[in-house]
């Protein structure tokens, strides 16, 4: 059983691994953030610790910001003596798991970059292989230095020598995680274009979609376009059917019945119309919708879909917008049936 009062932190060693060798070598933990100074010498409350850091790092963006603070008030007086830390190598791809033995330690003299220390004595070491994939996630949190939670008693267990390695196929954590990480891009791609391109530039977006589909576009002027944002077509001059009419939405919300049934209005016989939105539809808007041949919704999720199918024949400045890099990530096999 997870002992209630032991607290599981997480830390990695740097993007690349580079602190490894001090960590497993001089028998601590650390942080950089070297520019803070002696951390003990601020007032110690979160407030204080954010201050220092736009104080001395004012290249940082303000969402970063209480985010780093936060790590390192945590580090000081958060974390105590006692305490389990999970360190997962990038050098011996080990899970290194010791206990916290001291106070926070400032060393001025250092010359690794990780100022801010802790020391630990290292108990034990396990292969990657020995934990669920959901373990395994956890510890891969963006942060450089965290709090499990979720999986806390799975790695307690692991060092007490009570649990063994689940099967991949008795692993419920693997559809998890993927279901997670698929929703974590999913989430990213969907902030990013509601933020960094609201109104028109949403519309010279899709149409870059559509064109890397095969289609050839016409976006609409800025300004009162009538409700028809673009033209696609696949001929070079657009004579040619099908024609389709397009509208975009760049806001997260519901679109209704009247916003669709507003844009079939304006699509003829032979034109077809698409309503393109980074939200969702109504129910009546997905009835109406569905009873007309020519008429196709996509909505927030599907977009991602689109996006991530034809993402390698984004051009540099979308590909800047939104940095992706493929994964593969584990397919259950009764999913995969």
């Amino acid at each position: 059983m997870k002992n209630q009062e032991t607290t599981v932190w997480g830390i990695h060693g740097g993007k690349t691994g580079d602190a490894d060798t001090l960590f497993l070598k001089k028998d601590c933990i650390a942080i950089g953030w070297d520019k803070m100074g002696d951390l003990e010498k601020l007032k110690p409350d979160r407030d204080a610790f954010k201050a220092k850091v736009g104080e001395v790092y004012p290249e940082k963006k303000p969402g970063a910001i209480p985010n780093n603070a936060g790590q390192m008030f945590r580090f000081v007086y958060e974390m105590k003596p006692g305490d389990i830390v999970i360190y997962p190598s990038k050098k011996d791809r080990q899970i290194h798991i010791g206990r916290v033995e001291g106070p926070y330690k400032y060393d001025a003299k250092n010359e690794e970059g990780y100022p801010h220390r802790r020391s630990v004595k290292w108990l034990r070491k396990f292969p990657r292989t020995q934990f669920s994939q959901g373990a395994l996630y956890e510890i891969g949190s963006a942060m450089s230095f965290f709090q499990i939670k979720t999986y806390a008693e799975e790695f307690l267990a692991t060092l007490e020598g009570k649990i063994t390695t689940p099967p991949v196929s008795e692993d419920d954590t693997v559809a998890l995680v993927a279901e997670d990480i698929q929703a974590t891009t999913r989430d990213f791609i969907i902030k990013q274009l509601s933020q960094e391109l609201k109104g028109h530039p949403f519309a010279d977006f899709v149409a870059h979609l559509l064109e890397s589909m095969g289609y050839r576009c016409r976006v609409s002027p800025e300004g009162p376009d009538g409700g028809i944002d673009i033209l696609a077509h696949k001929d070079e001059l657009g004579f040619e059917p099908p024609i389709i009419k397009v509208q975009v939405k760049s806001s997260e919300g519901s679109i209704g019945d009247p916003t669709v049934s507003a844009l079939y209005g304006k699509v003829s016989s032979n034109e077809f119309g698409l309503l393109v939105t980074l939200g969702t539809f109504t129910s009546q808007a997905r009835r109406f919708a569905n009873g007309k041949s020519n008429l196709r919704l996509i909505d927030g999720d599907e977009l991602v879909e689109s996006i991530l199918q034809h993402y390698e024949q984004f051009n540099s400045r979308y590909k800047g917008l939104l940095p992706l890099k493929q994964v593969y990530v584990p397919q259950m096999l009764e999913e995969a049936e």
